[in-house]
């Protein structure tokens, strides 16, 4: 009988819109690929899965370390790279400068 493999996806998560901060921005995140299967219960209409083991997810601080874990336990994995963000700098006085 073969063995199921079970797929992941490495990333790093992005910070939420509503903080301004950039807490956990550094860390990786191993997360179960098909996280979203899921059934409707008809009787109280709630939704549920049949592996609670799926929604979890392990946070880890390098990439590498994460990659590791994945090899070990005989993981695929997905690596999502992060997209370098744009720092704009601004300063209160250029609101009164004049643009022509």
């Amino acid at each position: 009988m073969k063995k199921f493999r079970e797929k992941f996806i490495l990333f790093q998560p992005v910070k939420s819109s509503m903080q301004s901060g950039l807490y956990k921005h550094k860390k990786w995140c191993l997360a179960n690929k098909e996280i979203n299967e899921t059934y409707l219960n008809s009787k109280f209409c709630w939704t549920g899965t049949s592996n609670p083991e799926k929604n979890v997810k392990i946070f880890f601080d390098t990439k590498n370390s994460a990659i590791k874990f994945a090899k070990k336990y005989n993981y695929d994995i997905e690596i999502i790279e992060p997209k370098k963000r744009k720092i704009l700098k601004k300063s209160y006085s250029s609101n009164f400068i004049k643009n022509d």
